[in-house]
């Protein structure tokens, strides 16, 4: 789940230190011109979950590259869920931003990232890495209401950043410990916010749930979709495409 700290700041200490000297800095003073004005503007997701990319296909998002942030999810002493998935989605889209500053094919790219984070309370349930600690998360869930927070951030070319914090209220079934022990054995657990992934088996524990499903999956698509087209990002070029190609 973390990472030390230095490998995040180094990533940020390099764009820090760039400033205005970097390729993606001089492209975003100026409009693009010749081949790069006619190119459809490229998206980096600062993300390598199959989730997040699942659900951009699913509405024609096919990012041009992959740039995971290796950072310390680690929360701040009494930071709050709220503080911490935006401060960690931002953080993730500067790190890969800081990794394409210079790199001709992405520098003038838009930037997506995002963050989620499961809570109880002001308690936070972070991705467990032991048995132990995914069993803790499913007798703390069991009967009772948690949220999901998702913060998405997005950097244009221009280095402008925008961000959307989405929130999911879930409440779960009182859980047997068959049904713990059984879900613990599946491993679906490993790597989730929480220790649960509702678009598998542990959907069958939501008794209720309002908000955005997509969010608890891991990225409320409406709202990125809204935040990319809101800045200007050609979604429904793709739309299109899918349109032709299903023409008899």
């Amino acid at each position: 789940m973390t990472s030390p700290k230095g490998v995040s700041l180094t990533a940020l200490n390099k764009l820090e230190a760039l400033g205005g000297r970097s390729l993606r800095k001089k492209r975003s003073r100026t409009k693009p011109t010749g081949r790069r004005a006619t190119l459809r503007p490229k998206l980096v997701l600062a993300s390598a979950s199959p989730r997040r990319l699942s659900l951009l296909g699913q509405v024609g998002i096919e990012p041009d590259a992959l740039r995971p942030a290796s950072i310390d999810e680690t929360p701040k002493k009494g930071e709050m869920p709220r503080t911490l998935v935006k401060r960690l989605s931002l953080e993730k889209a500067k790190y890969a931003q800081a990794n394409i500053v210079n790199d001709p094919e992405f520098a003038d790219a838009y930037i997506l990232a995002a963050d989620t984070v499961v809570a109880v309370g002001r308690r936070i349930l972070m991705k467990p890495q032991f048995v132990e600690e995914a069993i803790a998360s499913l007798q703390l869930l069991s009967g009772r209401s948690h949220r999901v927070f998702t913060s998405v951030t997005l950097i244009t070319p221009e280095n402008n950043a925008r961000s959307k914090l989405v929130e999911t209220r879930i409440r779960f079934k009182r859980l047997s410990k068959e049904e713990m022990d059984s879900y613990i054995a599946s491993r679906e657990w490993r790597g989730k916010a929480g220790a649960y992934a509702i678009q598998g088996i542990a959907g069958a524990f939501v008794q209720k749930l309002s908000g955005s499903y997509t969010n608890v999956v891991g990225l409320p698509i409406t709202e990125t979709v809204n935040l990319l087209t809101g800045e200007g990002f050609p979604i429904y070029f793709n739309w299109l495409k899918l349109s032709e190609s299903q023409v008899d």
